[in-house]
Formats: C-alpha cells, sequence, structure tokens
C-alpha cells in the first residue's frame, strides 16, 4: 500500500481553481479500485491518498495525470501494514 501525501505550493485561491478536476481525477482512481481512501489534511495544507498495492511506475503514472501537479508536491511512502485496530483488518497487506 502506499501512502501519497500533497502539500500544496501555490496559493489556496489557486488550489480551488484545480479541484474540480482534481475530484473528478480521484473519483476515475477510486473506481477503479486504485484508491482505499483520501481527504484534506487539517489545516488545509495539501491531502492525503491511500492507494492499493501496484507497480511503483503504474503509480507515478496515476499521479501524474492529476490537475494537482500544478500546485501541490507528492511525496510517495510504500509501506506493509501487519496489524490493525479492529475494523481496520482489510488494510494489512494490502
Amino acid at each position: 500500500m502506499y501512502i501519497v501525501s500533497l502539500t500544496y505550493h501555490r496559493p489556496i485561491e489557486e488550489v480551488e481553481k484545480h479541484l474540480e478536476a482534481h475530484i473528478t481525477w480521484l473519483k476515475r482512481y477510486f473506481h477503479d479500485g486504485c484508491f482505499i481512501a483520501s481527504g484534506r489534511k487539517k489545516p488545509r495544507t495539501g491531502g492525503v491518498i491511500l492507494v492499493k498495492d501496484m507497480e511503483r511506475t503504474q503509480l507515478e503514472a496515476i499521479l501524474a495525470e492529476d490537475p494537482f501537479n500544478a500546485i501541490a508536491h507528492y511525496e510517495v511512502t510504500d509501506v506493509a501494514l501487519t496489524t490493525t485496530s479492529a475494523g481496520f483488518e482489510a488494510l494489512a497487506n494490502i
């Protein structure tokens, strides 16, 4: 599984201009089964996407399509979850 952390490097007004296209992009990859969860950081300095395990090159190609490339930097962490709390067992070894 990957944790993708986005950090905005442009003003929030510019982020808002790309938001609708970003949400469309997110929905596509949720529908395709690639994304597990996503949401905004608090305070609103970026966001986080949980991504199912795949080839790193595939993930990089998906991220390259995100309209937020114009306003955010991406940090990708590959993690192998082995232990979860009750109710989150499906996340282990994704």
